[in-house]
């Protein structure tokens, strides 16, 4: 699967000066389908590589990533990371509320 869709990268990438604007919107979800990591895409540089958003794995805290990183990750029986294709944008201050609060999302 295509993690990244040129939608979600000009959404993205508009969303860069804001930095960690808690009230910018969550662009998309990408997750470990074997796993429990979540990273929740805020915001891209024009380079394609450098995210900004909030992830979810031992613990849940914000910060980068790497978009190339999460595409080389492979992972047993041949999976890899993959967009929540049913998640529809939100505002990153509502997306950090439910999960630190334990909330499925």
């Amino acid at each position: 699967m295509k993690l990244m869709t040129k939608e979600i990268k000009e959404k993205a990438q508009k969303q860069f000066v804001k930095e960690s604007d808690m009230e910018q919107m969550v662009v998309a979800k990408f997750f470990d389908p074997i796993g429990s990591w979540k990273w929740f895409l805020m915001n891209m540089h024009e380079d394609e590589d450098y995210c900004w958003g909030i992830v979810k794995g031992n613990e849940v805290e914000m910060g980068s990533f790497s978009m190339k990183e999460l595409e080389d990750i492979h992972l047993p029986f041949g999976l890899t990371i993959e967009r929540d294709t049913m998640f529809k944008p939100v505002k990153a201050s509502k997306i950090w509320e439910q999960l630190n609060k334990g909330e499925h999302v």
